[in-house]
């Protein structure tokens, strides 16, 4: 009896441990074949600063469109759009805090 619970305990501590990136972003595009870091490329070359990357990537996450889509048709056609995010406001803005500090270039390069 007591092993199970700890188990649990154990399963649902890990799940809050993660921050809002991981849970969110991480989980649903882990098998995806193109990695998130590439995603990212694909908008910063589309939008490339840190404030048009994070309105483009809020704006398609609230209201997915294949016309707004920075993926190729190929991949969209292969994987399709996404469905529109349940995200409140403030983990989005999180889970993209994040996701910019993890993958920018800028101050990285020398």
């Amino acid at each position: 009896m007591v092993k199970p619970m700890i188990m649990c305990l154990v399963l649902v501590s890990g799940v809050f441990a993660q921050d809002a990136y991981e849970r969110h972003c991480v989980e649903c595009h882990k098998d995806l074949p193109t990695s998130l870091q590439r995603m990212f490329m694909h908008y910063l070359l589309v939008y490339s600063g840190e404030q048009n990357v994070k309105a483009g990537m809020k704006h398609y996450l609230k209201y997915p469109l294949r016309e707004i889509s920075v993926m190729s048709d190929l991949f969209l056609d292969s994987y399709g759009i996404k469905k529109k995010t349940t995200l409140s406001d403030s983990d989005i803005d999180e889970a993209l805090d994040i996701y910019w500090d993890k993958f920018k270039v800028f101050n990285k390069l020398k």
